[in-house]
């Protein structure tokens, strides 16, 4: 097989293989509902540490959070474990994350789930 059929043969495969970007945001989020801040019960999705999910055409992630405090004991470590986690997942061709502080987190960006179980409802 010649290598401009080999390479037409790739190209074909990877047009047909569709991705759905609403899917790979329902997989981001339960990927990210099973990250913790070991300090909390409570998962980082729900404690409302994500601000943003964004998904390209090409199936990179890119996920905008915050942590409760820029003083945070795992500032240096849950961001990268967040981002390794998500790279391991088929469906997510790569993945970034960013730290942002603005807006501060508060306790109104907890779900009421994460409320109800850390004792605020």
């Amino acid at each position: 097989m010649s290598e401009e059929k080999k390479t037409n043969d790739v190209n074909s495969k990877l047009e047909k293989k569709e991705i759905n970007i609403d899917e790979i945001k329902e997989e981001v989020i339960k990927v990210l509902k099973s990250c913790y801040d070991p300090e909390i019960p409570v998962n980082i999705y729900d404690l409302g540490l994500i601000y943003d999910i964004a998904v390209a055409a090409n199936g990179d992630v890119l996920v905008i959070m915050t942590l409760t405090s820029p003083a945070c004991p795992v500032a240096g470590s849950l961001p990268t474990e967040v981002q390794d986690k998500l790279r391991e997942h088929s469906m997510i061709h790569d993945a970034r994350v960013e730290i942002t502080f603005d807006p501060p987190w508060g306790l109104d960006n907890m779900s009421e789930e994460a409320k109800l179980e850390l004792g605020f409802l």
